[in-house]
């Protein structure tokens, strides 16, 4: 089992790690990111993820909730700070294989 997803999500993203965040995308991601919207394979979506950090530095992240009580699907919402501005993050997941992995993630202002 893979250790605690949220936790290491939490990190990662207050780390600014796209390559740490993207070994877990699915083959397609859909990213909603403030307003842009669509599917991406892993390689764009980790480059999209990366631009997003450039632009935003992270300075902080919590986790604000987890559903992690269903056995194929985890549901992670991070509060995630930059300098500038606060962001809202939801990572939805589903099992593949014994593993989780990303199927969309979207980041928006938070309000």
């Amino acid at each position: 089992m893979q250790a605690d997803i949220a936790d290491e999500l939490a990190t990662n993203f207050k780390q600014g790690n796209s390559k740490e965040i993207a070994k877990t995308f699915a083959s397609s991601v859909e990213l909603i990111i403030i307003d842009h919207e669509d599917v991406y394979n892993k390689a764009q979506a980790e480059q999209i993820l990366k631009d997003f950090f450039l632009k935003n530095p992270p300075s902080k992240t919590s986790i604000i909730h987890k559903l992690s009580n269903n056995p194929n699907y985890r549901l992670t919402i991070l509060s995630l700070s930059s300098k500038t501005e606060k962001f809202r993050v939801t990572v939805t997941m589903k099992k593949v294989s014994n593993a989780f992995l990303i199927t969309e993630l979207r980041i928006e202002p938070e309000r």
